[in-house]
């Protein structure tokens, strides 16, 4: 037992340098670049998808609007989302992660960056994201949604929208929690309202561009890991 509990410590500590190595790198690469909107989606959407034309169109629209886009750099949303803000001329990073089944990362990106680690790649959306909008997805991207939703109501980050586009695939779910969760006083009356669940594009984009208007005259709050 005591040499199972050696060798769990020793991995750990090889790793934590790593990881903190990974989040300094992102924050000085990313210092230019300031806020931006975090797209979330699955791998395995195709491009005949209307997911991906949805995701496409959202990257499209938010580079337009001087929008920084960031997404994880792989294929299926990421890549709709990444394509649609680099072929129109915005910022479209790429937080790459590296996974056994996933070898390949979208062409579509003027920064990209590269993780081994889950825990220092989301810690840098959180770091450098305003809003946040979620299409369909399995479950990294629930894991990303969730954990924004708990950073937010617990007030360890900023208040920031989180936008669920895809509401037919969302409407499920938003149905468990108001059933189960609500409904057991598991969150609060107020929780739900962290989300809006919309396809309707310009209506998201309306919100998001108020808000990052807003926020950015409130710049005490600079670009930093959750507290």
């Amino acid at each position: 037992m005591a040499r199972t509990s050696k060798i769990a410590r020793t991995s750990v500590d090889q790793q934590i340098p790593r990881i903190m190595s990974e989040m300094q790198a992102a924050a000085d690469r990313l210092r230019e670049v300031g806020w931006g909107v975090s797209v979330f989606g699955s791998a395995r959407v195709t491009p005949q998808s209307p997911y991906y034309a949805l995701a496409q169109a959202v990257g499209a629209r938010l580079a337009k609007a001087g929008l920084t886009l960031i997404a994880g750099g792989g294929p299926g949303i990421m890549e709709a989302a990444n394509k649609g803000a680099y072929e129109a001329g915005g910022k479209s990073i790429g937080l790459n992660i590296t996974l056994p089944h996933e070898t390949t990362h979208n062409p579509y990106q003027t920064h990209s960056l590269y993780f081994d680690f889950f825990t220092s790649r989301k810690a840098t959306f959180f770091m450098h994201s305003a809003a946040y909008i979620a299409l369909p997805g399995g479950f990294g991207t629930l894991d990303e949604i969730f954990e924004i939703a708990t950073l937010v109501q617990t007030g360890k980050l900023p208040p920031a929208p989180i936008v669920l586009m895809g509401a037919s695939f969302w409407s499920g779910l938003i149905e468990w929690i108001n059933a189960q969760q609500l409904s057991n006083k598991l969150i609060g009356p107020h929780d739900l309202e962290l989300f809006t669940v919309s396809d309707d594009i310009d209506l998201v984009m309306d919100q998001i561009e108020a808000f990052c208007t807003n926020y950015a005259e409130h710049l005490e709050c600079a670009p930093a890991i959750p507290e």
